[in-house]
Parts: C-alpha cells; sequence; structure tokens
C-alpha cells in the first residue's frame, strides 16, 4: 500500500526565521532529544544564521527549514556531524507541534534522503532514538531506517540515562 504524504520544501534559514529558531531551540521539551542543555540568545542565534556558509563541506552541518505547501514553516531538518571521509552524516528532525500526525516529518525524511543521495553523495544518514521513542522509532523504520546497536545509558535527562538505538539508513 502506497501512502501519499504531502508535499514539503526545504530551503535555507534566512535572518526572517530567527523567532522561529529561537522557539525551537529554547523549547525545553525537545532539549532531551538533542544535546542542548542550555537556552540559547537571539544574538546567538542570529550569528548562526549570519555566519554560516550553508555548505556542509565548510560547516560540517547543513540546516533547512521545512515548508508546506502554503509557505508556512512547519519545521527544520539539520544534517550534523557530516565526516566526508566516511561520507555520512547524523540527522535530526523538528516538526513544529500543530503540525504534527500530518506526514510531515517522513515527507521531509524522503526529501533530505534525496538531497543527500543525488547532491551530497552521501553513504548514509544515521540517527540516535530514545529506545522508550516508539513514535520517533516508527518513523525512521518507515523512511527504511534499520536498527544497527543499543547504546546503554546514552542520554541523560537530568539524574537519569536512557538507552538510545542506532538507527542506520544506507542510500
Amino acid at each position: 500500500m502506497t501512502v501519499t504524504l504531502p508535499s514539503v520544501h526545504l530551503r535555507a534559514i534566512e535572518p526572517e526565521d530567527l523567532d522561529m529558531l529561537y522557539t525551537i531551540e529554547n523549547d525545553t521539551s525537545m532539549w532531551n532529544v538533542g544535546t542542548t542543555s542550555v537556552p540559547y540568545s537571539r544574538y546567538t542565534l542570529y550569528e548562526y544564521i549570519a555566519n554560516s556558509k550553508n555548505d556542509i563541506y565548510t560547516d560540517r552541518q547543513v540546516r533547512m527549514m521545512i515548508e508546506n505547501d502554503a509557505h508556512e514553516v512547519v519545521g527544520i531538518v539539520d544534517l550534523t556531524n557530516f565526516e566526508p571521509k566516511h561520507m555520512r552524516a547524523e540527522i535530526g528532525i523538528v516538526i513544529i507541534n500543530k503540525f504534527r500526525k500530518q506526514g510531515l516529518a517522513q515527507a521531509t525524511i524522503r526529501k533530505i534522503k534525496e538531497y543527500s543521495l543525488n547532491v551530497l553523495h552521501l553513504h548514509q544518514l544515521y540517527a540516535y532514538v530514545d529506545k522508550d521513542n516508539s513514535q520517533s522509532i516508527r518513523l525512521f523504520e518507515k523512511c527504511g531506517f534499520k536498527r544497527s546497536a543499543e547504546l546503554k545509558d546514552w542520554l541523560s535527562y537530568g539524574k537519569t540515562y536512557h538507552n538510545a538505538l542506532l538507527m542506520q539508513l544506507f542510500l
């Protein structure tokens, strides 16, 4: 059964995205899925936008805004920890709460997979997912990622630790 996914468009971050970036980066409910543990100032994020070359070879990462067909920003997708020698990058995705459960994350991963293969010529994408985050695990599996390893006490949530799954997709 083929699922029809919504259209998404990926674009570079613009100065006008500062407020959206500020909101997403400072949402403490999402800090447990990334490496952020302190709030970012508007100035720091402005400097990031202003100084980013938007070149994965220079920045070792690329961050793009996700838009729907109505040109509303619905989230952000990142390729980070780029390793040019091994042609791999870590993927991260955030869909804003009001746009979740619409297939946008799956459509975005499909789009970033195409970009990673056809433009960046990557060999693989990978993600670390909390073993208890069944929603994210299902999403990545729907997109072709496979569980490769379980990493013990990989993620820290204050005084507790959670296991993470390393999920890989070979392009």
